[in-house]
């Protein structure tokens, strides 16, 4: 599947939402990072025909997709806040997604005990909704998004709030699923988008900052990181972002950004994905 996004803009009142927005999703496991407020989960709805844009293009396949008809109707997704009717048990909420995309019910059990399989649900089919930890309730939705094995998933800030076993099993569903589908993860967490992730998208202010490989983003904070003592701190030229701090050796160090050269106290360091995040979305403050 290729998707062309071609100028999108998206308008709430008077703010910009989306800004002229294009990007080019072909096969892969792409990250989308940015910002919250940076028009990620706007731009998904976009997508999907939830709303409508007030200007540019969406190309599915070569054809125009205006209402997001084509996408929808072979895309899983999962919101970013997800949840079911709590009454229910796990397999019939899944029975009722199932029967949302005319899965054809001789072929539904199957198709709802292979995802389960894949989120690693099945001993809690006979458990209600309701009485789900939030992890595996998140799991729950991935296996509705599942449903039908589409070409295309769309996962919305997945990771948000769970714990570092849960974010790990999202990962691995992930590397489960990742050579039948095009994934498009929309995320703030750096960390996850640099495990799992082919491609990267980087957007902020609902306009598009880069787009490419994990080294090609790395590459945009080239020659601008460096870490050094915290007690040297108020030797730094300014002005320089503080990304973190850190202990090295038994002592507190930081990690800054900065385009202007520093002193030799400031050790140059190989730039990261999120150094390359934070050069893209915090460059005016370098």
């Amino acid at each position: 599947m290729q998707i062309e996004v071609n100028n999108l803009t998206k308008k709430f009142g008077k703010k910009k939402a989306l800004d002229g927005l294009s990007l080019s999703i072909e096969e892969g496991v792409y990250g989308l990072l940015g910002p919250n407020g940076a028009g990620k989960t706007t731009l998904m709805c976009c997508l999907l025909g939830v709303y409508n844009s007030n200007g540019g293009s969406i190309v599915v396949d070569g054809k125009a997709d205006p209402k997001g008809a084509l996408l929808s109707a072979h895309c899983g997704y999962l919101p970013q806040h997800f949840d079911m009717f709590h009454e229910l048990t796990v397999a019939e909420a899944l029975r009722y997604f199932a029967t949302l995309k005319k899965i054809p019910r001789a072929k539904g059990a199957e198709e709802i005990g292979r995802c389960l399989r894949t989120v690693n649900l099945e001993e809690e089919a006979k458990k209600r909704v309701g009485a789900l930890s939030g992890g595996m309730r998140r799991r729950l939705g991935i296996a509705q998004a599942l449903l039908g094995d589409p070409p295309l998933l769309i996962f919305d800030e997945p990771t948000a709030g769970l714990d570092p076993e849960e974010r790990m099993r999202f990962k691995n569903i992930i590397a489960a699923v990742r050579h039948r589908h095009t994934i498009l993860i929309s995320t703030h967490i750096v960390d996850d988008i640099d495990v799992i992730c082919n491609r990267v998208m980087v957007i902020d202010r609902g306009k598009l900052c880069a787009q490419g490989t994990k080294g090609d983003i790395c590459r945009y904070a080239d020659g601008r990181v460096f870490t050094l003592p915290r007690e040297q701190e108020a030797s730094l030229n300014r002005p320089y972002y503080l990304e973190n701090v850190f202990e090295e050796g038994g002592q507190e160090h930081i990690r800054i950004l900065s385009q202007i050269p520093q002193p030799a106290v400031a050790r140059p360091a190989a730039p990261t994905l999120e150094d390359g995040y934070f050069a893209l979305v915090r460059g005016e403050d370098l």
